[in-house]
């Protein structure tokens, strides 16, 4: 397993690319959700950006204005230089007219010249998708909201004075503006998660399964359980510093409970090995649960026992660990070509249903 991670490095660098990712593969609002992943589908900045069905934004369009409708659901372009966002130098967010997702923060906001609003990236790649668009002779990438399906203009990437060389150009039309500071409205906020702590062998895979989970907002690789301060992969692996592969599962206790995940953990993996996975040996793919707080310790402590008198248990010892968080010391993201790693290399680990 070594050697593999070892020679996927540079595989791993090579692959990451410095343009903005859009999650352009995610289905467009009012399409039929009956054929896409089931459960909530959340942006790493915390926001629910589940595509709306399509009664919904029609309820929505009812409160839009003419000029407002022709642009965000008739694809229309308002004016240069005429739209109330272009000299908006005041902190804050731009959120989408229609539902309210936060789109553009200020501080990513540019003087492009152009005449219309433009910043060179989004609060989260998620919260915005890309479209083809041949209208008028020619080939752009229309962008809309990723939650609603909102027009809000094209982007491009002749901004080279940007972060990331990209030009998102928006009609202020399509967009509301709230000042830092401003009471959101419930749908222009984070959702409220929680987060637990998992060790059980390799983090790639456990991360990549964990990300499928309805109701899991983010899944960071990591290293939790030892004694040294930011600690490398190559130290983790030696053994010396008593860390344990781990996945930071930050969640959404309204759509899966914590008993929940333990569930799936234990069919992500074979607790009843000790200090390993498969063919993976060492204290660093040891099974243990980081509880975060006593609710946790207790819920852990109980679903355990009660996995004992199960039929594949039966004559087994169950070795994870629970380990109250405080003890466990400091949960430290893993090094960058670790995170996503299925999901970079085209790998995919099955969601087991029993």
């Amino acid at each position: 397993m070594l050697a593999l991670r070892v020679g996927a490095l540079l595989a791993a660098v090579l692959a990451v690319s410095a343009a903005l990712a859009f999650r352009a593969g995610q289905p467009a609002a009012g399409e039929d959700m009956k054929t896409t992943k089931p459960g909530p589908i959340y942006s790493k900045a915390g926001y629910d950006v589940t595509p709306l069905p399509q009664a919904r934004i029609d309820e929505l369009a009812k409160k839009l204005k003419p000029d407002e409708a022709a642009v965000i659901l008739n694809k229309g372009t308002e004016p240069a230089f005429c739209g109330n966002l272009v000299d908006n130098h005041k902190d804050g967010v731009c959120l989408c007219r229609l539902c309210g997702l936060p789109l553009f923060r200020s501080d990513a906001k540019f003087d492009s010249g152009t005449g219309w609003p433009s910043f060179f990236q989004p609060v989260d790649p998620a919260h915005v998708v890309t479209r083809t668009d041949s209208s008028y002779g020619m080939s752009r990438d229309e962008i809309l909201c990723a939650r609603c399906g909102a027009h809000l203009g094209h982007v491009f990437s002749d901004a080279p004075q940007t972060p990331t060389g990209l030009r998102f150009c928006l009609n202020s039309v399509s967009l509301t503006f709230a000042g830092t500071g401003a009471a959101l409205p419930p749908e222009s906020q984070p959702v409220k998660v929680a987060a637990a702590y998992f060790a059980g062998g390799c983090f790639w895979g456990t991360e990549d399964l964990f990300q499928q989970v309805p109701g899991v907002v983010d899944v960071v690789s990591g290293y939790m359980g030892g004694t040294k301060d930011n600690p490398t992969y190559e130290e983790v692996c030696s053994g010396a510093t008593g860390h344990a592969e781990t996945v930071r599962v930050v969640f959404d206790p309204a759509r899966v409970s914590y008993p929940a995940l333990l569930t799936q953990f234990f069919r992500f993996h074979d607790p009843t090995q000790l200090n390993r996975q498969g063919p993976d040996f060492g204290t660093q793919y040891r099974s243990a649960i980081f509880a975060t707080d006593d609710a946790q310790y207790e819920a852990a402590k109980a679903f355990i026992e009660a996995q004992k008198g199960e039929k594949r248990f039966v004559g087994r010892i169950i070795a994870t660990q629970v380990v109250p968080a405080a003890r466990a010391g400091r949960f430290y993201p893993a090094e960058e070509y670790h995170q996503d790693y299925h999901m970079k290399h085209g790998g995919h680990c099955a969601l087991p249903t029993e």
